[in-house]
């Protein structure tokens, strides 16, 4: 058994609004053993760097991060679509294009590259939406879960656990039109089919856990919805859906179906405790009621939904409805879930024009424990006897965070100021450097092959 003590500078305790001082950590097989606040008389002098065998951490020390809500090859898009007009439409094009490129040897270089920068942005589990399935033009590669063990593959290399949220993608519109050009590649013809792929796949990873995910409601007819939910429900799995993206998403439904794309879902047993929507953006009173009523989660992605022009969605009616909250980086304009979390509060203040919406500790729970909860990782996001050995610590001496009091460092921090962090009781990144991957070299490198 290998054992570890962490000497936290200080630590964010679970059920605290604000952070604890001199905080002594044990870890021991990959699991939390001991989390003991010191007393004055058992602090160390200042200068000494150890306290008995225990490794200091200066700075704050959180829960691992989750990023739940991932398309790892969008990372390849960055700085590359943020210019002139267009909306999520026009946007998806670009997008397409570089899924066209992508197989199982470039898939995991880029996803690789892109798991290890979450790492050095403290994310330590990551939920990838995945349904770049197949080969061009849809045909399925020899092993049909090739580019899903690509994924599972990356994040092992990189050092972070996965929840791969195997994602059902069958027409391009709610009227069921079939699937084209670049497209096919996501598609497996019906629900069953699907099922049928992704239960085949059981990678023997401890690291990796397979869920469920609807792309949409344009993208799985309604008669279909209930046997991707059932395959889920069975194994205990999570499942995820985007929601209301975009009015276009409500107004196409409501023509198709009478209702809004949330009122469908729930219709064919979707919503549920194991499920997350995903953007959220443009829900009626009553969706917000189905949704909360239910216990339905609602994974948040505010830089990807400001940089597409989607909106802003009523987080705090969501959360104050009954929906735990949970943060994403989506397209990964940015890996930054320090970024994510303060403009949930920000973007709602631009929305209601007042401010104090949410406390340090709501953003917390959100960017660790609830994340993890999303994608079946229930063991995760606290600093608790018993969790995983996730710790995740953020300098309170750069040029952001000098002189912000620790509480505050979802206002005052960024990813850049990440220090050290261990994932199930392993270091991954070390005095800001990831310890296995050169990420800004295997960045350029695997974008380069996707896009030039």
């Amino acid at each position: 058994m290998t054992t570890t003590r962490w000497l936290a500078e200080y630590a964010w305790l679970p059920d605290h609004a604000e952070p604890t001082p001199d905080v002594l950590i044990e870890t021991e097989d990959g699991r939390i053993t001991a989390v003991a606040p010191l007393t004055a008389g058992s602090r160390p002098p200042a200068g000494v760097e150890v306290l008995g065998d225990a490794v200091r951490l200066p700075g704050l020390t959180l829960p691992g991060l989750a990023n739940a809500h991932s398309h790892a090859f969008h990372r390849a898009l960055r700085g590359r679509t943020h210019g002139g007009r267009g909306d999520f439409w026009t946007w998806r094009e670009v997008m397409y294009d570089v899924a066209q490129r992508l197989d199982p040897d470039s898939y995991l270089a880029l996803a690789r590259a892109a798991y290890a920068e979450m790492a050095l942005a403290g994310i330590t589990c990551v939920g990838e939406f995945h349904y770049l399935h197949h080969g061009p033009n849809g045909t399925p590669y020899a092993d049909p879960n090739a580019m899903s063990a690509a994924l599972v593959e990356a994040a092992a290399q990189a050092g972070i656990r996965i929840t791969l949220l195997d994602t059902c993608y069958l027409t391009a519109t709610v009227d069921g039109e079939p699937l084209t050009g670049p497209q096919q590649r996501f598609g497996d013809g019906d629900a069953l089919r699907w099922a049928e792929r992704v239960s085949a796949f059981n990678p023997e990873n401890e690291h990796a856990r397979v869920g469920a995910a609807i792309h949409s409601v344009r993208a799985v007819p309604a008669e279909q919805l209930a046997t991707v939910a059932g395959w889920a429900d069975r194994r205990g799995a999570p499942l995820h859906a985007h929601l209301s993206e975009q009015p276009a998403e409500n107004d196409a439904c409501r023509a198709a179906h009478g209702c809004t794309p949330t009122r469908l879902l729930a219709d064919h047993g979707v919503l549920g405790p194991h499920t997350t929507a995903v953007h959220a953006t443009h829900p009626t009173g009553a969706d917000l009621a189905l949704l909360g009523e239910s216990r339905t989660g609602v994974c948040l992605c505010p830089t990807t939904e400001r940089d597409l022009a989607d909106g802003i969605g009523p987080a705090r009616r969501m959360a104050e409805a009954g929906s735990p909250l949970s943060l994403g980086s989506d397209s990964h304009a940015v890996v930054d879930l320090f970024e994510e979390a303060r403009a949930v509060e920000l973007d709602e203040r631009l929305r209601t024009r007042r401010r104090g919406h949410f406390t340090a500790a709501e953003l917390l729970t959100a960017a660790t424990v609830a994340g993890h909860a999303a994608l079946g990782w229930g063991d995760a996001g606290r600093l608790a006897v018993g969790d995983r050995a996730d710790l995740v610590t953020v300098r309170l001496d750069s040029a952001r965070t000098a002189g912000a009091p620790p509480v505050g460092v979802f206002f005052a921090a960024t990813a850049a100021d990440v220090t050290h962090v261990v994932v199930d009781g392993r270091v991954v990144v070390a005095d800001g450097r990831h310890q296995t991957v050169d990420v800004p070299t295997e960045l350029r490198a695997a974008i380069e092959e996707v896009t030039s």
